[in-house]
């Protein structure tokens, strides 16, 4: 378990992604916090997590959350079945854990196969499955595009990892995912504002 001296969310982050290892259900931590890690460091009340996460474990993955924490196993199992997001709230730190199911999608999928491991505290346990720079700005790009191109915090993320992992990105898996997901005039602009 990560000590208390992390922020509740990166600790409530590490409890989580340690009971998932120990489940074998593979992950990554997404949003916020990985545009963190690859560019413009920010805080953020909540964690996003990308998980297979299939029908058999859900039952487990409650039991081992235990009581610290409230899971909906009705709205859990839903998610399962329909490739959505349920969320897990810890009770005493009042930090939300949303959880999304890969389901039938293939970038989630591709995503949570490459994440990495990352160290995000002092001890040796402190450690995530995080996304990968090039998957956490297609995802944003998304994000951004469904939201009606508004929302400055999601740009601002783009536009930082772009700046702070110049030269270091795999831009043929950009492109390539781009396309995919209907972005790729989204990423160009992104690249122009990063360059400036």
């Amino acid at each position: 378990m990560a000590p208390d001296s992390l922020p509740d969310p990166l600790r409530c982050a590490v409890m989580v992604g340690a009971i998932l290892d120990r489940l074998a259900i593979p992950y990554v931590t997404a949003g916020s916090f990985a545009s963190s890690v690859h560019g413009e460091p920010r805080s953020t009340d909540d964690v996003d997590i990308v998980a297979d996460l299939r029908s058999h474990q859900v039952e487990p993955l409650a039991r081992a959350l235990g009581p610290e924490w409230y899971v909906s196993l009705e709205t859990a199992r839903d998610a399962v079945l329909h490739g959505a997001s349920f969320n897990a709230i810890h009770v005493r730190a009042a930090v939300k854990v949303d959880l999304f199911v890969v389901g039938t999608d293939p970038f989630d999928a591709h995503r949570v196969a490459t994440g990495s491991v990352t160290r995000v505290g002092p001890a040796a346990g402190d450690t995530l499955r995080v996304d990968t720079a090039e998957h956490t700005v297609l995802r944003k790009l998304e994000w951004f595009k469904r939201g009606g191109e508004t929302s400055e915090r999601q740009w601002r993320d783009v536009v930082g990892i772009l700046r702070a992992r110049r030269g270091t990105l795999d831009e043929r898996e950009l492109d390539t995912w781009a396309i995919r997901l209907g972005v790729p005039a989204l990423l160009a602009r992104a690249r122009a504002a990063a360059a400036t």
